[in-house]
């Protein structure tokens, strides 16, 4: 049946909710109002035309606060800094995935945790984050954030070395306005308790009158095998780079939310100018039909690739989710908040940096390249490459060794990876 104006953003059929997976083919989108093209067309465009001046004074006034919205309205087109029929239509299929009432889409991964961070943080705040977390973004709040008066608290991601402060230690510093984790953690895999990081929130502001925004990377897992909204969490956040575009040929990044505490990050995006470009959200629309299928398959390649590590005599460690065990004591947070272990995970090797740039150098199939999540199969080392930035001391403390080597599974044959690999190994 054609989609007609009134039913575009259809959720039921009857009774029957749609799975999200089914939603990703036509959900805002009316193909009446795009010449009956099925597929939205690209919107490269600067700015839009108002059909009166009474109409752009109007949806000025939305975008910019001076009336509150009517029930179920959506801001009027203006311009492509402030919105554009691409991304909302992307940022909608978004927060569909993540069960979320609003998403905003960003130029990268770091656009995102930056802005957001940027929204929520003043001269004199604390951020608590987790450790190890992704380099950039390890960078801003060690070496940036600082500049500007904005002090840091670390705590170590695994559930056997749980050190989120008390209320007590964390409020010596000053206010906290955002606790920051990334789970599972790059490149370990090393799990943070979110139900843990929520209640520290809701008792800091019950304590002190001013309760921290619960910030989380969920690149590594979601938003298919992990939903940190149904944990308590207030923002996602995205390398939309990563698995959700997942064909290694944009840059884009995501934060997903309720709207009252999107709206605050919004309003920043559209001074910094960190929106995403209309042709990489048309691209990424398009990888979005495909996201359940190229991350089960990647899950299930996962499986395989690691259990022919966990066997391999040169390799003494596989970092692999779906290892954790009753006695693992990250293992009550994997079963209570993840839905499968992924596809990108780490292994050390019996060596050195030596022994790890041999095996690298030999692959013949698997790409020496950073990022993870693409249809294709990558493969680098963390302690040079990915946290380079990172003091050595500190990746050392936080089991990032030069032995260690990060593979994000893609969608090949699986036996075709291994065979790579093997011949790879036997190098050294």
């Amino acid at each position: 049946m054609t989609i007609s104006k009134k039913d575009y953003r259809r959720k039921f059929i009857g009774a029957k909710e749609l799975k999200p997976e089914t939603q990703m083919m036509s959900y805002g989108y009316d193909p009446m109002l795009s010449e009956g093209s099925l597929k939205p067309p690209v919107f490269m465009t600067s700015t839009f035309v108002f059909e009166s001046a009474e109409e752009g004074k109007d949806f000025f006034a939305l975008a910019y606060g001076k009336r509150t919205p009517k029930e179920g309205e959506k801001p009027g087109l203006i311009y492509s800094r402030i919105n554009n029929p691409n991304l909302e239509v992307l940022e909608d299929r978004l927060a569909i995935w993540e069960g979320a009432e609003q998403a905003l889409t960003f130029s990268s991964g770091m656009a995102a945790i930056s802005t957001c961070l940027w929204a929520y943080l003043r001269p004199g705040d604390v951020i608590i984050h987790s450790a190890p977390i992704y380099g950039g973004t390890e960078f801003l709040i060690r070496n940036i954030l600082p500049e500007y008066g904005v002090q840091s608290i670390e705590f170590e991601a695994g559930g056997d070395r749980h050190t989120l402060p008390s209320v007590e230690e964390a409020t010596k510093l000053g206010r906290i306005s955002v606790i920051y984790a990334e789970t599972p953690a790059n490149p370990t895999n090393a799990l943070i308790d979110l139900k843990a990081c929520v209640a520290l929130a809701d008792e800091l502001g019950e304590v002190t009158g001013h309760r921290p925004v619960v910030m989380v990377d969920n690149t590594f897992l979601g938003p298919l095998w992990q939903k940190p909204l149904e944990l308590g969490v207030d923002l996602v956040i995205y390398s939309l780079t990563k698995y959700i575009a997942g064909h290694s040929d944009v840059v884009a990044g995501a934060v997903c939310g309720n709207s009252d505490r999107v709206s605050p990050v919004q309003g920043f995006r559209t001074i910094l100018g960190t929106m995403c470009d209309p042709h990489t959200g048309w691209l990424i629309m398009r990888s979005m039909e495909t996201l359940k299928l190229r991350m089960t398959a990647s899950n299930q390649n996962a499986a395989l690739v690691a259990d022919y590590l966990n066997n391999h005599q040169k390799v003494s460690k596989v970092y692999y989710l779906g290892y954790l065990t009753e006695k693992d004591a990250s293992y009550g947070v994997y079963k209570d908040q993840c839905l499968a272990p992924g596809s990108t995970f780490a292994f050390d090797i019996d060596g050195g940096e030596e022994e790890a740039f041999k095996v690298l150098n030999n692959l013949k199939l698997i790409k020496l390249a950073v990022s993870l999540g693409g249809t294709e199969s990558l493969i680098e080392h963390p302690f040079a490459m990915t946290h380079a930035d990172v003091p050595d001391d500190v990746k050392l403390r936080q089991g990032i060794t030069p032995a260690m080597i990060r593979i994000s599974v893609g969608i090949e044959d699986p036996e075709d990876l291994i065979a790579d690999l093997d011949q790879s190994l036997a190098t050294i």
